[in-house]
């Protein structure tokens, strides 16, 4: 169940459509994030999720592109750990798009 009356939704977001406030995600403001940037969650879709929220918690930051495909490689393999595989579950701004669907801040050095 949402944290939040989704009447209210964009009240919690910020000019470029990221969560104000990390606490106030979880698994139905995900969906509704990606609603919103034309994408469907499948389970490849939370892999990657899930394991951002991981990098964020390690790291206190949201990786860039070079460091998000760097840590999936690590994490998940060669197959996943490629920019071609994430840029097809997020689009070419991948880095962006799952830090803002996983409620994470823009990564820093993303446009």
């Amino acid at each position: 169940m949402s944290k939040f009356n989704y009447q209210a939704f964009d009240d919690f977001l910020d000019e470029e459509g990221y969560l104000l406030s990390l606490d106030r995600w979880d698994e139905s403001v995900a969906v509704e994030l990606a609603c919103r940037e034309n994408i469907k969650l499948t389970e490849a879709h939370w892999e990657i999720i899930r394991l951002i929220r991981k990098f964020y918690q390690r790291y206190q930051m949201a990786p860039a592109s070079r460091a998000l495909i760097s840590y999936v490689k690590k994490e998940l393999g060669s197959d996943q750990g490629r920019s071609v595989y994430v840029m097809r579950l997020f689009g070419g701004s991948a880095a962006k798009t799952v830090a803002k669907i996983a409620g994470l801040p823009k990564p820093d050095n993303c446009l």
